[in-house]
This record gives C-alpha cells, structure tokens and sequence, in this order.
C-alpha cells in the first residue's frame, strides 16, 4: 500500500497533468470497489474543470470547479494510469506496487479530458472513489483522521496526551491513522530506528525525549523520502516514468540479516511482525 510520500508522489504528478483541465466524460467500467460506486459519479464530474489536485494522508482530494470534491484512496491494489491521445504511452503508471504499464484487466474508471484520460486500475477493489458536495462536509469525512507529521498539531503535547498509560506497542500507534496520518509500514521502521526505540516498546514506557524523537524522525523521514521520489517497492513510479530512489536510503527496512548503518553499532537487522505487518529492527541499538 502506498504511504504518504507515494501518494504526495502521485499528487504532485496528477496536479501536472490534469489541473484546470474539464472533465469531458466518465466510463464506470466496475461499480463494485470498496464501497460502491454511486449512479450519479459520472454526472457529478463531466463538465467540471479539475481545480487542483491535492492529498491529505493517503488520500487524492480533486478540487472541482463546483467547490466540490472527489476523493480518491488507492487501497492496497489501486494505481492510477494517463493515457496520451497523441502518442504512444510506453509507461502510464503513477502508483505503487504494480507495472508501469496499463494492465489489460481491472480498468474500473476513466476519466476524459480533451487530450489525456486517467484510468484507475485496482486489481482486489479496495480502492475507493467517494464525491463529497462541499468544504464543510469533506471536513467532515477526513475528521477520524489523526495530524500529518509535518502539521504543527503533530507535537509533544499531542503525542503525550494520546499515549500516555497506553499499553499498545509505539510501532502499532505509528500505523494508526488516527493518531497519525499517513505514516505505514516502511517509514514506522526507518523513524523508529533513527530514533533509537524498539518497534515493541509499550507506549506507556517512552519518555518525552522519545516523543521528540519521534515528532523529529517522522518528518525527516518523510520529507527525505518525497525529496527522493519516494521508495519503488516493485514498480513504483511517477507519471513520468521516474522510479522513486528512497528505497536506496533504507536503515533497516527489508534488510534482515545484515549488518547496522548506524556507526560503531554492531547489531544486525532483524524481523518480527507486528500486527501482521514485517517490522525491521536493529538489535543493539534500538533500546
């Protein structure tokens, strides 16, 4: 599943491509994703001009020209494609974990524009489309959400105040959305060991020192991870064509088995789930 840098990826390429274009048509291909397709998409988006394309989180917010919206989440599966009416595409692929090619299969969604359309591919249909009619109520629907890192809600006070006596591991509460928004599986790990703190540590025993470690890691990763594209697990690129290079700044994710980053540090990396989830860890320095 893409995380947060994937996502603001796949924004800042959409924003290129379709801003301030009008949508011509609207081919509802499949109604069946995640939650179903309402009868009335086509019509609530044909003839709108896509303002911006913004994101909050892991979700793609298309600003339409009515001061409505369109919200976009790609799910575990979901990978949005642009197809060119005047030339060859040899790469449409704007997502994560999948080819960068069209696949022939599980083309849900189009949306036309005059010289390009936007596919939305998504092979198990957990993705979603969902209109939302106005500013008040799209508040209303990402309000479950927890701050972004890079919000300045995203603090000391913040962090103490929702896990203090919590006894859930801090890797668990780093993949909680509603804490906090848009962090997953790959960045948990690589804040939680520039950090120093074990994945497993119960919550109710970091100190306020791990609190602003964490605030800190949480954006430097982040913001690091975005600068670089973002991380290409399989076939992860933007709209045009460019693999994301974070993958080549790992600490700890996907390398167990090997030997610490971390100078002097002579732990190995090792693998536990959490949750369900693979969570990588250095065995030494990580406390």
């Amino acid at each position: 599943m893409p995380e947060l840098p994937e996502v603001e990826i796949i924004r800042q390429s959409l924003d290129k491509k379709i801003k301030q274009k009008k949508v011509i048509k609207v081919i509802v291909r499949n109604i069946n994703l995640r939650f179903k397709i309402p009868p009335n998409f086509s019509s609530f988006l044909q003839e709108k001009k896509i303002i911006s394309v913004k994101r909050f989180s892991k979700y793609l917010i298309f600003n339409l020209s009515n001061n409505s919206h369109c919200l976009l989440h790609l799910g575990m599966s979901g990978t949005v494609h642009i197809l060119y009416n005047y030339k060859k595409n040899t790469t449409t692929n704007t997502s994560f974990y999948s080819s960068p090619k069209l696949p022939k299969k599980h083309n849900h969604v189009e949306i036309i524009f005059k010289n390009l359309k936007l596919i939305y591919n998504d092979p198990r249909r957990f993705g979603f489309f969902q209109i939302i009619e106005n500013d008040q109520l799209l508040k209303k629907r990402l309000s479950h959400l927890g701050p972004e890192p890079f919000s300045p809600k995203f603090n000391i006070k913040y962090i103490d105040f929702f896990l203090r006596n919590k006894k859930k591991n801090i890797k668990s509460f780093l993949l909680d959305q509603n804490f906090v928004s848009g962090i997953g599986n790959i960045y948990a790990s690589e804040i939680l060991f520039l950090g120093k703190i074990k994945p497993f540590k119960k919550a109710s025993l970091l100190k306020l020192k791990d609190y602003k470690k964490i605030v800190n890691y949480s954006r430097k990763v982040l913001f690091e991870a975005i600068k670089k594209g973002g991380s290409s697990i399989r076939d992860f690129t933007n709209t045009s064509g460019k693999k994301g290079g974070f993958q080549n700044e790992f600490k700890v994710y996907q390398r167990e088995g090997l030997n610490c980053k971390r100078f002097k540090c002579k732990g190995i990396i090792q693998k536990k789930n959490i949750s369900n989830r693979s969570t990588f860890f250095c065995n030494s320095c990580q406390k």
